[in-house]
């Protein structure tokens, strides 16, 4: 079955129901604090009941991994074959600052492989997704475009997109190896898509992540041509036990 039709729907949804929350004052958010000290307000929420009861309506044989219903232990989720893997607002810190650079994000997990992805960014009105042999694309204002990773020379200006929220110690160093560069900061899992798209060729991120956060830009990125690289994990990135993700690289650098 296609589903990218049905969840694109249901991540513009999601997204409609985020700016409800993001155009009313600061303090209609109702922000509080997770256990990892992580903001959440009333627009994670409201999107992730929205995104929960559809997906449930879609496919009721599917179970959903989703950021702000993670408590699922490994002992069930290790028998899962597909699954929903969903993060309903992406960029919480670029939310509450109110820059625009926060998404939504819906994948479909398969042996543990991303093999279709949906991000849609509600204030730049702007959708990606791609799904495993079909290529990856972008929605914008009803137009449907193909996107393609630029595939730079490492030798020329690279064009390196970077956490706006989390700036990493360690991204310095792996810079070192170029000659020049321009560094972008960027919020949420439009990275992913700055570099799927050709507007960027590298984004390295050296600092915490969850599976939730990089599933839809995984195979959004691959399906566009770039490579995605996580320390120590060759295959099965999104079946396993730890739900945090190593560091890892999104290229459509050439040697």
């Amino acid at each position: 079955m296609n589903y990218l039709p049905a969840i694109i729907d249901i991540a513009e949804q999601a997204g409609q129901a985020i700016l409800a929350v993001y155009q009313q004052d600061n303090a209609a958010f109702n922000i509080t604090g997770k256990a990892d000290d992580s903001p959440l307000t009333a627009a994670d929420l409201a999107a992730h009941q929205l995104i929960v009861k559809a997906l449930t309506a879609l496919t009721p044989e599917l179970p959903i991994l989703s950021e702000e219903a993670a408590d699922i232990s490994w002992d069930i989720r290790q028998h899962w074959q597909h699954y929903w893997l969903v993060d309903p607002l992406d960029g919480t810190k670029e939310f509450i600052k109110r820059n625009g650079e926060f998404t939504v994000n819906i994948a479909l997990i398969e042996n543990g492989e991303p093999v279709l992805g949906v991000i849609h960014a509600p204030v730049l009105a702007k959708t990606y997704y791609a799904a495993k042999g079909e290529g990856a694309f972008l929605k914008q204002q009803s137009a449907v475009t193909a996107i393609k990773a630029n595939s730079a020379s490492a030798q020329q200006l690279v064009k390196v997109v970077g956490s706006r929220s989390h700036p990493s110690p360690d991204l310095a160093g792996y810079l070192a190896q170029f000659g020049q560069h321009e560094m972008v900061p960027v919020g949420s899992s439009l990275k992913f898509c700055l570099v799927a798209e050709g507007s960027a060729d590298v984004y390295p991120r050296f600092g915490p992540t969850m599976q939730w956060d990089t599933g839809a830009g995984h195979v959004i990125a691959l399906e566009a041509g770039a490579s995605v690289s996580f320390d120590g994990i060759s295959n099965r990135v999104y079946q396993r036990e730890n739900l945090r993700n190593p560091n890892f690289i999104v290229s459509a650098l050439t040697t």
